[in-house]
């Protein structure tokens, strides 16, 4: 049975919940959701299994913090032997609108220090990442602010939506394979 290891980025803590930076976890959270998967704390991360398609996927959500999410990304690739083809990264994007995701097979961190991180500790870029546009609608010098903060009321619905197609996205990635996930993923605008 082929393994998936499916990586949400965020930061542990309530603090961090509900803000954009945590879209990872919170697509993490509704993959296992869906699944009827529960998280357990394990390994510099909670953890969730399951099975889908006769395939295995391991859903993590890093508790390293942002800054140091390669580190959980090699523990767990390592343990469960997992190739960089089968490694998906669900990360939060300035450079996309909230209308958009992208489904990449790699590229640079675009100054994500979560994809930094991942990149520092992998020794490559050439790993499967899906940016979950956050728009930049921030005034400048205000970029931390606007990442680390909660989503409007007004952006609620959009989000959740994107939420639930990415969580169909994944599941794609796993069955189809990246090429055919990335011709649908990358060309649709949401919108309400």
């Amino acid at each position: 049975m082929s393994k998936f290891l499916v990586i949400g980025l965020g930061n542990i803590g309530a603090d961090y919940a509900g803000t954009r930076h945590n879209i990872g976890f919170d697509v993490a959270d509704a993959l296992a959701r869906k699944h009827g998967t529960f998280f357990r704390v394990d390994r510099l991360a909670e953890v969730g299994e399951m099975k889908w398609k006769g395939k295995q996927l391991i859903i993590v959500k890093p508790t390293t913090y942002m800054n140091l999410s390669g580190k959980a990304v090699k523990y767990w690739m390592d343990k469960e032997k997992i190739q960089l083809d089968n490694l998906l990264v669900i990360v939060d994007e300035l450079a996309l609108p909230l209308s958009k995701v992208r489904l990449r097979a790699s590229g640079s961190d675009a100054g994500h220090n979560g994809l930094k991180s991942i990149q520092e500790t992998l020794l490559t870029d050439k790993y499967p990442r899906l940016r979950f546009g956050i728009g930049n609608n921030f005034p400048k010098g205000r970029q931390v602010d606007y990442v680390l903060g909660r989503w409007d009321d007004t952006e609620l619905p959009l989000v959740k939506k994107k939420i639930e197609k990415c969580v169909e996205f994944i599941e794609s990635f796993v069955a189809i394979g990246i090429e055919r996930t990335m011709n649908e993923a990358n060309k649709l605008e949401f919108t309400l």
